[in-house]
């Protein structure tokens, strides 16, 4: 009473190959002979018994860009409406503390998407040509 034990199947025996045991004598389950038998046999990853190896078969062509692509954080209107006050700052900074945009390296692009009904200061950030537009009649400014 009052004791811990480890639960059933936790602790299993390790299985002992090559000493006659069921199944695993002799040849200790690998099969009879071949590369796979032998101690650090195997073949290398992508190797295909000498034809020619897919990777070196399918035609390698262009430019990929995908390792200095941009990523920007759609942020609406209508979310700064909701999480800042009249006369805040709007800031990478301030956004990511509100958790509007989450991530180390990532940016963030103000889209027009609903209404903004408070003044507010964007700063340092990419804005759509429309959400200037409703910023600016809200009274609002971008630096």
């Amino acid at each position: 009473m009052g004791q811990i034990h480890a639960p059933k199947g936790a602790n299993k025996k390790k299985t002992i190959v090559g000493r006659g045991a069921s199944s695993k004598g002799r040849s200790c389950g690998r099969g009879h002979d071949g590369q796979n038998s032998r101690s650090g046999g195997g073949v290398r990853l992508g190797f295909e018994g000498g034809q020619m190896p897919l990777y070196r078969r399918v035609a390698r062509r262009g430019f990929s860009n995908s390792v200095f692509k941009k990523e920007y954080a759609v942020v609406s209107l209508d979310v700064i409406s909701a999480n800042f006050e009249d006369g805040d700052v709007v800031t990478l900074d301030a956004l990511k503390d509100v958790g509007l945009v989450k991530g180390y390296n990532t940016q963030a692009k103000v889209l027009c998407n609903g209404e903004l009904t408070k003044k507010v200061v964007i700063d340092g950030l990419k804005v759509s040509a429309t959400a200037i537009e409703k910023i600016t009649a809200a009274g609002g400014e971008i630096k």
